[in-house]
């Protein structure tokens, strides 16, 4: 006989672990401590039941040790945004059954596991944007200091640039020592305004990049518009979830596009004159960007203007 299907969610808390064995109101729903002897556990019943995907939310990294012994276990797995899980039930608190419901429902694919190197690279990144984080905050801070702790701060400046410079070099050893990604960043680096960071974190936190289409890699950004309708109420779209450091990326790389490549700023422009908010010009051409990236890579092309520009 074929195996029924069977969806499994878990909502990840610091502490705990909701998991829900089934997607219906009837499926049971048990709370299990969150340490590595319980998780354990949960692997073991969970290759008995040999689900067909298991639905995390994503935490702030919380669920990385629950998904790294997943995986380990060749488990199903997919990890999706809060915000595409309540898009499928606005009204229903986000809790396991729901996640349940959401893989069974829209079917996501199992997150492939980043390797070793990959994801030390992400790690890097992620450090990175946080030094950059906490200088910016103690640059600002410096300058309504008072003369008791202006010394104390820019110690703690000087110590933030030392750290940045040796993790920068840390990066590029690493990125440099992967045989294909040196190539992909020089064609990425080929369209004007993309620097150095903004290609190094597209190629390692969107290995999707040139595999999937220019819809599926909008989404994954969180730069595709959703519709925001509640009753008869039809709001304006907007944009929510993805990956939000690639977002932060690709917003500062598509403010110097709209400077220097004329490609982008021609596009940006044309929906400026025609009465688009300068907001939403902004995230169009974001995306249009974005698909340009996506048809670099596929193509192993570096920029041309003249493929781009009848396209705006």
């Amino acid at each position: 006989m074929t195996q029924p299907e069977r969806f499994i969610g878990i909502d990840v808390a610091k502490a705990s672990l909701e998991v829900a064995f089934g997607h219906d109101a009837q499926a049971p729903v048990e709370r299990i401590p969150y340490t590595s002897e319980h998780v354990a556990r949960l692997v073991e019943r969970l290759q008995q039941l040999q689900p067909t995907l298991i639905v995390l939310e994503a935490t702030g990294g919380l669920e990385r040790p629950l998904m790294e012994a997943l995986r380990q276990a060749d488990l199903p797995v997919v990890r999706v945004q809060p915000q595409r899980v309540r898009a499928l039930a606005k009204a229903e608190r986000l809790d396991a059954r729901l996640l349940a419901r959401f893989g069974e429902r829209i079917r996501p694919l199992a997150t492939a596991a980043p390797d070793a190197p990959q994801q030390a690279m992400r790690d890097l990144l992620a450090r990175r944007t946080q030094l950059l984080q906490m200088r910016t905050a103690e640059r600002n801070r410096l300058q309504t200091a008072g003369p008791a702790v202006r010394q104390c701060i820019q110690a703690h400046l000087d110590w933030l640039d030392q750290a940045l410079a040796e993790i920068e070099r840390d990066i590029e050893e690493r990125f440099n020592s992967m045989d294909d990604l040196p190539p992909q960043q020089k064609l990425l680096q080929s369209v004007p305004g993309i620097g150095k960071i903004t290609a190094q974190t597209l190629l390692i936190r969107l290995p999707e990049l040139q595999s999937q289409d220019r819809k599926a890699i909008a989404a994954f950004v969180g730069v595709a518009p959703m519709a925001n309708q509640s009753g008869s109420k039809d709001r304006k779209r907007r944009i929510y979830g993805g990956r939000r450091d690639v977002r932060n990326v690709l917003y500062m790389a598509t403010l110097s596009a709209i400077r220097c490549n004329p490609v982008i700023r021609a596009f940006y422009e044309r929906l400026r004159q025609a009465g688009k908010p300068a907001k939403v010009a902004l995230v169009a051409a974001m995306h249009k960007l974005l698909t340009i990236l996506n048809a670099i890579l596929r193509h192993k092309c570096p920029w041309n203007p003249a493929l781009y520009a009848s396209k705006t």
